[in-house]
C-alpha cells in the first residue's frame, strides 16, 4: 500500500458529507488518484503530496489525472470507483474539462472527482491580472497583449472575489427613449435595431464607441446590443443587429428604460474598471485600503468550465460521473457583434457546466460562482441527473436550464428531433441547493429554467436576488400538444426577492403550456416585485393547463398572490396568499372551458386593494371553501361590487366560503401559523409546515462566501 493510499481512510473522514455519494450506492473504490497545484504531470498521481525526494507525487492537473482514469477504465475488471481527489488551491484551466463517454464510470461505481478533505479547490476559466502600475491619479493599470492582439476579451472582473462592474450611465437609475425610431431598411421584417435618445445621452465622441453597449429594457425582457452609427442630428443610435421580433415586446418604445455601459469616459467611482480592447489597457480605480499587495485581481478567459459531452445520435451517453466539494469559478462572456437579445429568459446562453446525452451524473456539495452566463444547463438527451447541496451564486445569467427549447442549443447541435425519445430529457433532479445573485449582466434570466422536460424534481432550495423570474416551467405558448413538459414537480422551495422592480411579467414560479401532472407544492414565495404589471407569486401563463398548485405560503407580490392569464383547468388548492399591493387575485382570459379551481385558499391583505381583479366577466372558474380577510376593509366586495351573499346567489361562487379572520400568530411578522382555533381549520384547510422550506439547516458543503454586490452592468 503506496503513502496515499495509507492516508486515504482519514481524508474520507474529512469528506465524510461528500463521499456518502458513492458509499450511499454501495460502491468500493478501486484506484484513487490526487491532483495537487505542487505536483507534476510527469509523477503517477498514486501520492497526495511530493515525495521528499521529490521523484513522484501527485498530478498537477486535472487532464492528467483525467487521462489517467481513462486509461484504467480502458483496462480489465474495472467494478468499482475510481477517485481523484483534488487539493486546495487555485486551478486556471487551459481549456474546459470535457468527460465523454469514455470517462464514465459503471453501475453503482460511478467515477468521483472531488475534493480533497475540507479543502478547497478553485477550478478557475480565468486568469490573474498581476504587473499592476500605480498612476499619479491612483489608477492602476496594465497591458495586456492577448487583448491587445484580439485573442482576449472580458467583461467581467473580480476583485478579492467579489465582481466588479464597468461604468455605466447614468450612474443612478436609466435613461429613458425619446420617441419613435423606425427600424433601418436592413433590419424590415426582422426585428427592432433604431433607438431615439434625449441630446446628451449618448455621445458619438466616445472612446472606442464599438465596445460601448447598450443595455435596453423591453417587458419581461431585456436586450444588449452594439452601436453601428449615431446620428447626432435626429438623435438616433443604430445597432449592429435587430432584435429577434418584431412584434412589441422586442421594441424600442417611448419611455422605455435602458442603460448605456462600458463607457470609458464614465470611468470615475472605486471598484470601477475598463478595458481598452484596441491597446489592451485595463485600467481599475481601487477601492480604500486595496493595494496590488494585498488584492487578487481575475479576469475570465473560458466561457464553459466544464462539458459533459454525450452523443445523442450515436447512442453514446456520459454516465456515472460524481463531481463532489469542488468550487469552478470565472466563466466568460462578451456581447457578439449581434448583440444579445432573446424573447424570454435569456435561455440561448451557455453555461459554467453544460450536460448534452448526459444520464446517472451528480454534482453535489459544489459551488459554481462568478459565471458569465448560466451555471448549469442540463440539454438533450440528459437524464436522470442531479445537483444536490450546491451553490450557484454571482451569475452573470440564471442558475439552471433544464431541457431545450429549439433551435441551437449553444455549443451543443444546432437541432434536435424532437420525437427521438434519445433526445428527450427527463427525471432531473435539482436539491438543497443556494441559487442566487443572478442576472448581473442578463437580467432577465431566471432561478430555474424548465423547457422541453419531464418529471423533474426541484426541491428545497434556496432562489433569492433575480429581476425576472425564480423557477419557469414550461415553453409552450397555447394548447400546443403533445407537451413535453409534464410531470415537474417544484416543492419546498424558499423563493424571494424576486423582480426587485426591474422587469415585468413576472412571478415567483412562472408556468407555460400544457403541463399534464405538474405540481407546485409547499412553497414559501415572497418579495416579488415589477417594474410595472406583474410581479406575481403564482402565475399560470398562456395555455397553462393540468397544473396543480397547492400549500403554498405566497406573501408580498406586486400584482397579486395568484394570476392566470388563461389555461385549462388548473387547481389551486390549500395555499395562503397574502399582502399583494394591487389586487389579490388575478384572472386575464375568459374561454369556453374551465380555467381553474380555486377552494380551501386563505386571502388576508390589510391595504385597500379588491380581492379579485381584472376580468371575472364569465363563470368559468369555480370558487369554494376559501376564507377571505382584510381587518380594515371586512365589508370585502367581489366583482360588480357584489357582496359574498350576493356573489353567492349571482354568480354561484364561493358557496362555502367565509369572510373571518384567519388568526394568524403574527402576520405583521410574516408569521402565517394558524391558531388552532382558526376558522379555515373549518373548512378543510391543512396546516403549512414552515419547517421543511428551502435548504436552511440541512446538511451540505457550502463555505463561507463573500458578498456579491447587487445591479447588472
Amino acid at each position: 500500500m503506496n503513502r496515499f493510499k495509507s492516508a486515504l481512510a482519514g481524508v474520507l473522514i474529512g469528506l465524510a458529507s461528500i463521499s456518502v455519494i458513492a458509499t450511499a450506492r454501495g460502491a468500493e473504490i478501486a484506484f484513487t488518484f490526487c491532483v495537487s497545484p505542487a505536483g507534476s504531470d510527469a509523477w503517477s498521481g498514486t501520492l497526495d503530496a511530493p515525495a521528499a525526494d521529490g521523484t513522484d507525487g501527485p498530478f498537477a492537473s486535472i487532464g492528467r489525472a483525467q487521462q489517467a482514469v481513462r486509461e484504467r477504465l480502458a483496462g480489465p475488471g474495472v467494478d468499482a470507483s475510481l477517485v481523484v481527489c483534488i487539493r486546495g488551491g487555485l486551478y486556471e484551466l487551459a481549456q474546459p474539462i470535457i468527460f465523454t463517454p469514455d470517462d464514465s464510470g459503471r453501475p453503482g461505481a460511478p467515477v468521483i472527482y472531488r475534493a480533497y478533505g475540507d479543502e478547497q479547490p478553485v477550478l478557475s476559466g480565468g486568469r490573474r491580472i498581476e504587473g499592476w502600475r500605480i498612476s499619479d491619479d491612483g489608477r492602476w493599470r496594465v497591458v495586456l497583449p492577448d487583448v491587445a492582439d484580439g485573442t482576449w476579451a472580458f467583461a467581467q472582473l473580480w476583485v478579492n472575489d467579489q465582481r466588479r462592474f464597468r461604468p455605466r450611465l447614468p450612474e443612478e437609475g436609466s435613461y429613458r427613449i425619446a420617441g419613435e425610431a423606425a427600424p433601418s431598411p436592413a433590419a424590415a421584417g426582422k426585428g427592432h435595431d433604431r433607438l431615439a435618445f434625449r441630446a446628451g445621452d449618448i455621445d458619438p465622441a466616445w472612446r472606442n464607441l464599438d465596445d460601448v453597449e447598450i443595455l435596453a429594457f423591453h417587458i419581461w425582457s431585456a436586450s444588449r446590443m452594439r452601436i453601428h452609427d449615431i446620428n447626432s442630428v435626429d438623435h438616433i443610435v443604430t445597432f449592429t443587429a435587430p432584435t429577434r421580433t418584431t412584434n412589441y415586446w422586442g421594441a424600442f418604445p417611448p419611455n422605455h428604460r435602458y442603460l448605456v455601459i462600458n463607457v470609458r469616459q464614465a470611468l470615475q467611482q472605486p471598484g470601477q474598471w475598463y478595458l481598452d480592447r484596441p491597446t489592451g489597457e485595463l485600467t481599475y480605480i481601487p477601492l480604500p485600503g486595496e493595494t496590488p499587495a494585498n488584492t487578487t485581481v481575475i479576469a475570465p478567459r473560458l466561457e464553459a468550465l466544464v462539458r459533459f459531452a454525450g452523443d445523442v445520435a450515436a447512442r453514446r451517453f456520459v454516465r456515472y460521473i460524481t463531481l463532489g466539494g469542488l468550487t469552478f469559478a470565472h466563466a466568460n462572456w462578451t456581447l457578439p457583434h449581434h448583440g444579445q437579445s432573446f424573447p424570454q429568459a435569456e435561455v440561448n446562453l451557455g453555461a459554467a457546466i453544460e450536460a448534452l446525452a448526459t444520464r446517472d451524473v451528480t454534482i453535489d456539495a459544489c459551488v459554481i460562482r462568478h459565471a458569465g452566463q448560466y451555471a448549469v444547463t442540463l440539454g438533450p438527451g440528459c437524464t436522470n441527473n442531479t445537483i444536490s447541496r450546491c451553490a450557484l451564486i454571482d451569475l452573470g445569467g440564471g442558475g439552471i436550464k433544464i431541457g431545450t427549447g429549439g433551435g441551437k442549443q449553444s455549443w451543443m447541435i444546432d437541432d434536435i428531433d424532437p420525437d427521438d425519445p434519445q433526445c428527450a430529457v427527463n427525471e432531473n433532479t435539482v436539491r438543497q441547493c443556494t441559487i442566487a445573485h443572478g442576472g448581473r449582466l442578463h437580467p432577465a434570466a431566471v432561478g430555474i429554467w424548465i423547457g422541453h422536460a419531464s418529471h423533474s424534481t426541484i426541491d428545497h432550495n434556496d432562489i433569492f436576488d433575480f429581476y425576472y423570474t425564480g423557477v419557469s416551467v414550461g415553453w409552450v405558448w397555447g394548447y400546443a400538444e403533445p407537451s413535453r413538459a409534464h410531470h415537474n414537480e417544484i416543492a419546498y422551495n424558499n423563493i424571494h426577492m424576486i423582480g426587485q422592480g426591474v422587469l415585468s411579467d413576472m412571478a415567483g414560479v412562472y408556468t407555460l403550456g400544457v403541463s399534464p401532472g405538474t405540481t407546485v407544492h409547499h412553497n414559501l414565495i415572497h418579495d416579488i416585485q415589477a417594474f410595472d404589471y406583474g410581479g406575481w407569486g403564482l402565475y399560470t401563463d398562456e395555455g397553462s393547463s393540468g397544473i396543480l398548485m397547492s400549500h403554498n405560503l405566497v406573501y408580498r407580490t406586486k400584482t397579486g398572490g395568484f394570476h392566470q392569464h388563461y389555461g385549462r383547468e388548473n387547481i389551486i388548492r390549500n395555499n395562503i396568499f397574502a399582502e399583494a399591493r394591487v389586487q389579490q387575485l388575478q384572472r386575464t382570459r375568459t374561454e369556453q372551458h374551465l380555467s381553474f379551481t380555486f377552494d380551501r385558499n386563505i386571502v388576508y391583505w390589510t391595504n385597500d386593494s379588491p380581492l379579485l381583479g381584472s376580468n371575472w366577466r364569465d363563470d368559468n372558474f369555480i370558487l369554494d371553501r376559501n376564507l377571505y380577510w382584510n381587518p380594515n376593509h371586512p365589508d370585502i366586495q367581489f366583482p360588480g361590487g357584489l357582496t359574498l351573499d350576493q356573489w353567492r346567489r349571482q354568480r354561484g361562487k364561493d358557496a362555502h366560503s367565509f369572510i373571518a379572520d384567519p388568526m394568524f400568530l403574527d402576520a405583521g411578522r410574516d408569521d402565517y401559523r394558524l391558531h388552532p382555533s382558526s376558522p379555515a381549520l373549518g373548512l378543510g384547510f391543512e396546516p403549512l409546515n414552515f419547517d421543511d422550506l428551502g435548504r436552511a439547516g440541512r446538511p451540505g458543503l457550502i463555505p463561507s462566501l463573500p458578498p456579491v454586490p447587487a445591479g447588472f452592468n
